[in-house]
């Protein structure tokens, strides 16, 4: 009996020292190495594949102070609440510095600061700064974005003949959701009408045209080639119909603008009209890199051009594979019905609507978008899909941004839960009721196996 005993306090003894060394390495590698998984349905607990991304891009260390009370009559605790929330992103990034200020307390500080909210931040990158005061992942992404630019990049759009505005609110202007973007991401929009102006000024970091309604004079179109010739940045957003004076841009850029209006039948599989095209093709480039979401182009018209061993040529969207280019139907007679296949007038797909093209001269690298269609980014059209991620990847291409290419936070499942009453009866005595029984009577049977052995 007694070295029955012995042995099983022994083995007591070793299982203790395992336990414990078990317990002790485990703490150790905790220390060490962080490992988690986010198993809610939106990952609530984790940052988006698009903010880590971000995260990655920031060399040097990210400095947020908070001026806060450590209790706010309405929100409770918002330190605790910052807090949790940024933790997020220095799981990611270990050097983002945390600093909470009491601004009843430290009333200098605050005024010096410019703080007019209590829970309002100050964030600080690279020597540059800007105020929160909302916090959610869209706005602290699209803030460390901004200041990581390095410079100020100076949008202007060509204004004076009908052009669409990227400050427009209209609904063929561009400026409500897309330009609100190029905003939020540090960007400068100014018009350009260069009746007036002298030249394209040189500061300008990309050049955006848009169709004009009226025809530009050959004095303004010189202008335009000269910026071209200069190893200026363009995004050109080309609609149907006339150029208006813009012919001599398009042979500069060895550009062809075959007459008419793609016709693709996977749009009326979409619930879409006809004479929208579904980007779902993207060949590889920068701008594409990544990219998978579906783009809708109303009324787009098909880009084809020279090989020219000056330029450097990259399509970044093919659409209407089953579709073709009908010559027929035109934006004046939008409604009409329309027509079918005509093998003698009209030429079957696939086509490109986007494409990119680059070259090296005067010491830097040009960089140009063409797109055959502007109504994508327009008020009416821009929320379709992925039209904006789009749009703001290839304005990051053009300034030489492209490792800030990034897709906008996407919107977040319903994760609702709706239970009949049946169910929650169930629910409820299943857990209240059954589950206590059932662990009292394993309970008991193990107390009663243990006595009688």
């Amino acid at each position: 009996m007694r070295k029955f005993l012995d042995n099983s306090l022994f083995r007591n003894l070793i299982f203790v020292i395992l336990v414990l060394g078990t317990a002790i390495g485990l703490g150790y590698l905790a220390t060490r190495y962080h490992l988690q998984e986010d198993l809610t349905q939106n990952a609530n607990n984790s940052l988006g594949p698009e903010s880590v991304e971000v995260l990655g891009q920031l060399s040097g260390p990210v400095n947020i102070t908070v001026y806060a009370t450590e209790h706010d009559a309405r929100l409770g605790d918002i330190r605790k609440i910052i807090r949790d929330f940024l933790l997020l992103y220095q799981r990611y990034k270990s050097d983002i510095n945390l600093v909470f200020i009491d601004p009843e307390k430290e009333a200098e500080k605050a005024r010096a600061a410019g703080i007019q909210l209590n829970g309002e931040m100050v964030v600080e990158f690279a020597g540059r700064s800007e105020h929160l005061t909302q916090i959610n992942e869209q706005i602290v992404t699209s803030t460390l974005l901004r200041l990581a630019h390095t410079r100020d990049q100076i949008l202007m759009y060509m204004d004076g003949h009908g052009e669409r505005k990227l400050d427009g609110v209209a609904n063929h202007d561009l400026g409500s959701i897309f330009g609100t973007k190029l905003k939020q991401n540090g960007f400068r929009l100014n018009s350009l009408n260069l009746a007036i102006a002298q030249d394209v000024p040189a500061n300008v970091s990309v050049l955006v045209i848009t169709q004009p309604r009226l025809d530009l004079m050959p004095g303004e179109a010189g202008k335009l080639l000269r910026f071209v010739d200069r190893g200026g940045n363009l995004l050109w957003l080309l609609d149907t119909g006339s150029l208006h004076g813009l012919e001599p841009l398009a042979e500069k850029l060895d550009i062809q603008l075959p007459p008419g209006i793609v016709i693709d039948p996977a749009a009326a599989g979409m619930n879409a009209p006809s004479t929208w095209s579904l980007g779902a093709t993207y060949p590889p480039h920068a701008i594409t890199r990544n990219f998978n979401l579906i783009t809708a182009f109303p009324f787009a018209r098909p880009l084809v051009w020279d090989e020219n061993p000056d330029w450097k040529h990259n399509a970044l969207v093919e659409v209407a594979t089953r579709g073709w280019l009908s010559r027929n139907l035109t934006l004046d007679k939008p409604t009409s019905p329309l027509p079918a296949f005509n093998e003698q007038q009209d030429t079957p797909g696939p086509f490109v609507i986007a494409m990119a093209l680059q070259r090296h001269i005067n010491d830097r690298d040009q960089r140009i978008v063409v797109v055959g269609n502007a109504a994508f980014l327009s008020n009416s059209y821009a929320g379709n899909g992925g039209n904006v991620d789009l749009g703001m990847s290839m304005v990051n291409w053009l300034t030489g941004d492209e490792h800030l290419i990034t897709l906008q936070p996407r919107a977040a499942k319903d994760n609702s839960l709706v239970l009949s009453r049946t169910e929650l009866n169930v629910i409820s005595i299943g857990f209240l009721i059954i589950l206590p029984l059932l662990l009292i009577a394993t309970g008991l049977y193990v107390w009663r196996k243990r006595r009688r052995s």
